[in-house]
């Protein structure tokens, strides 16, 4: 475990080092502090979409960011690649801990085998997993979110923005986390307005079918929900979500983002003006406090979870169409005080 006293050289010289990892897959980053410090700090290891989604990835690699710059240590992120098997994932994970990585984050639920299989080989090293996949072990953190309940605030602000009183979820891939995000938004919605037609669509059955990768089938679901009227429509798809923004913004509708606030995403300037809101959790948070206990010695295990009390998902207020509208802004707050005091059940499912 690094020494505390560690954080007392943040401000050492630092240089680039390009750094060899196994086969099972490329790096986008990595830098190195000119003082040895025994051993290395956070590295994560991507979802599918990789750095560049604007979602989800995106928003651990700022957490993984901060981490660097606030502890001056040498961090690592490592892509996916096509068509690998949990195996591939658990030998990068094993890979990044023998070379001194901790903790060590795999991005997503599909890194809970990997994650298990990797934590029990290297008992001293913090391992994380972001998203709903419980992985029971004492040097792993389950770093989860309530995002049931930022969607359900994003469909009290769809149903309070429609004039169609149609509006449509796109998910990624059909499956339980996803299930969430559409359960939330859909009551959000019906408890708002029952008038209001919810439209709803997954990309495909597995990950592997490019569900979150794929914004040409985001962009196909969208224009089809438009087409029957949805003037507001909510992805939860990753980098399949783009095309979803891009398709509202084209048919001069209502987008809304997920997992990070979309509307300041420099990828997604030109579309901004159609992103309304997004329901956002904050991945970075849970990321960059990982390492901080880690950093600490002081290690977060077990399921970390963030939600509307802690403050760790919310709706964004970048747009100030969105931000300056009074009546949008009080109901998205009553509903909001409703389910932290718990008189709002919201549905995961």
């Amino acid at each position: 475990m690094r020494r505390i006293s560690r954080i007392t050289v943040a401000g050492a010289a630092t240089a680039s080092l390009a750094l060899a990892l196994s086969a099972c897959g490329g790096t986008s980053t990595s830098s190195s502090s000119s003082e040895s410090k025994g051993d290395k700090g956070l590295a994560i290891a991507y979802d599918v979409g990789g750095k560049g989604d604007q979602s989800f990835n995106d928003a651990a690699f700022a957490g993984l960011s901060k981490a660097k710059e606030e502890f001056g240590y040498e961090t690592r992120d490592v892509e996916p690649t096509d068509g690998e098997t949990d195996a591939d994932k658990e030998q990068r994970l094993v890979s990044l801990a023998r070379q001194g990585y901790n903790p060590v984050i795999g991005v997503g639920y599909a890194y809970a085998s990997a994650v298990k299989g990797a934590a029990a080989k290297y008992p001293d090293t913090t391992f994380g997993i972001v998203d709903d996949a419980t992985v029971e072990a004492d040097n792993v953190a389950d770093l989860v979110f309530s995002e049931e309940q930022a969607s359900y605030l994003a469909g009290v602000a769809a149903a309070e923005s429609t004039k169609t009183n149609v509006v449509g979820f796109v998910g990624g891939v059909d499956i339980p986390l996803i299930h969430k995000f559409r359960a939330g938004f859909e009551q959000g919605v019906k408890d708002t307005n029952p008038k209001v037609k919810v439209l709803s669509q997954f990309l495909t059955q597995t990950a592997e079918e490019g569900g979150f990768s794929s914004p040409d089938k985001g962009k196909t679901a969208a224009e089809g929900q438009i087409e029957k009227k949805a003037d507001v429509v909510y992805a939860a798809a990753g980098l399949s979500g783009q095309g979803v923004i891009e398709a509202a913004a084209a048919n001069k509708v209502w987008a809304i983002g997920v997992d990070s606030d979309q509307y300041k995403h420099e990828a997604l300037a030109k579309y901004k003006d159609s992103i309304l809101t997004s329901a956002m959790k904050d991945v970075a948070k849970a990321v960059y406090n990982l390492a901080k206990s880690v950093e600490e010695g002081k290690p977060e295990t077990g399921i970390v979870r963030g939600d509307l009390k802690t403050g760790e998902v919310s709706l964004s207020n970048s747009n100030p169409k969105f931000a300056d509208d009074a009546e949008l802004q009080e109901a998205i707050e009553t509903a909001k005080e409703k389910i932290i005091s718990g008189e709002i059940k919201v549905k995961s499912s």
